[in-house]
């Protein structure tokens, strides 16, 4: 039986975070954050398929160096989530996130200050269509609202710097915004956030900054989050953590259907966003296998990917999934070719096998396979597409261009 929430939700605008909804009454989302280096692209998209398993709607990457921004553009086309660029002290990063075509912004005022920047940045930004986090921070303020606070952070000046930053994006007609003012401090951090919620409508990122490692890590995002989300207040959230980012994705999505804010999951389904490599419809597949799987109880995840060259190593932590091929599939366990199926069975045969694996496991499933035989028929379909497309089905390198053009 469905959990029902007793909370009452705050009235916010709503941004479009890629095609997450954030803020209006949109269910909350969980966010969390790689901690690869971002042009480390293979690495980074397998962490980034690893947090959308573990339950993460939106996943945010560090922009802090020119090959992060052409990471970027490698890997926003094959995220199965929307991203978010982190900008840390150089807003030609921010610019150059936006042409790798990120979903999101995160901006700190208190490292990018020089107004005519963030006008630059926000004006960039409008043009695009694409939402800026103000992310403010409890522990890096802008030296001026120290002063004027006393010496210290306060949940005033927390507020004050996020409102000075909505100000500066007014100023171009910039109102697509989300806002976050996190501390380290769960009663500094709750005040914060309940002062903010009385001086603007704007939808809220909750989180409790550098919370540590677990257990405790655990106790102080939960107590500062859940304590706001139980007045209504908050629309999308992260765990920040010393630990595993998966750990975050988890414990957040955890926390929401614990508090009845999300609908408690089955099957989780994963499905690539589909690219030029793709030789099948990937969206009708992942609707067809969303129908297959609606009413069975089985608690695995599940990834429908466009193509065998990315998909069984991005999405290699599934318990099980299916790669395209022309005219069939890959289907893998684990990361581990399993067998090849016709393109029209594709359903039916993870159906099937999610069946099997809940009832057996996945080691019984692949020991009914010649697995080597499968992988074979997966490098062979992988080398065919390369060799008939090439490296770059989806253009990057004309996004990479523009990157290095707009920051010279």
């Amino acid at each position: 039986m469905e959990v029902q929430s007793i909370f009452p939700r705050r009235t916010t605008r709503q941004v479009m975070v890629g095609d997450v909804a954030v803020g209006g009454h949109a269910p909350i989302s969980v966010q969390s954050m790689t901690v690869t280096r971002t042009a480390d692209v293979d690495g980074t998209l397998q962490q980034v398929y690893e947090l959308a398993m573990a339950g993460a709607d939106i996943v945010r990457c560090t922009c802090n160096e020119v090959e992060a921004a052409e990471g970027l553009a490698r890997i926003v086309p094959r995220s199965p989530v929307p991203i978010v660029a982190d900008i840390h002290h150089q807003y030609r990063m921010a610019l150059a996130a936006l042409e790798a075509g990120v979903h999101c912004l995160r901006l700190n005022p208190g490292n990018i200050r020089k107004p005519e920047q963030i006008r630059a940045v926000a004006s960039e930004a409008r043009d695009r269509s694409v939402p800026i986090r103000i992310g403010v921070n409890g522990g890096s303020l802008h030296p001026d609202l120290y002063r004027k606070h006393g010496g210290r952070v306060t949940p005033e000046a927390m507020v004050e710097s996020a409102l000075t930053e909505i100000g500066y994006f007014a100023e171009v007609g910039f109102d697509l915004v989300k806002i976050s003012v996190k501390a380290s401090s769960v009663p500094l951090m709750i005040d914060a956030y309940r002062q903010l919620a009385e001086v603007t409508d704007h939808p809220l990122h909750l989180g409790v900054t550098e919370a540590g490692p677990p257990p405790a890590g655990l106790i102080k995002s939960t107590a500062g989050i859940a304590t706001l989300l139980a007045e209504g207040i908050g629309d999308t959230i992260r765990y920040s953590l010393t630990a595993d980012p998966v750990a975050e994705a988890r414990a957040g999505r955890q926390l929401l259907e614990s508090m009845g804010l999300r609908e408690r999951r089955n099957v989780d389904l994963i499905a690539c966003p589909s690219c030029g490599r793709a030789e099948i419809d990937v969206v009708a597949v992942a609707e067809e296998a969303m129908a297959a799987f609606a009413d069975r109880e089985i608690p695995l995840q599940v990834a429908v990917m466009g193509c065998v060259v990315n998909g069984p190593g991005e999405a290699r932590d599934a318990d099980l999934g299916i790669a395209a091929g022309r005219g069939r599939g890959h289907l893998f366990v684990k990361g581990r070719n399993a067998a090849v199926v016709a393109e029209d069975e594709m359903v039916d045969a993870l159906v099937e096998w999610a069946e099997l694996i809940h009832a057996d496991g996945p080691e019984a499933a692949l020991s009914r396979v010649d697995t080597e035989k499968a992988e074979r028929e997966a490098s062979r379909d992988r080398e065919r597409l390369l060799t008939e497309q090439g490296d770059d089905v989806d253009d990057a390198s004309t996004r990479i261009e523009s990157i290095r053009r707009r920051i010279s």
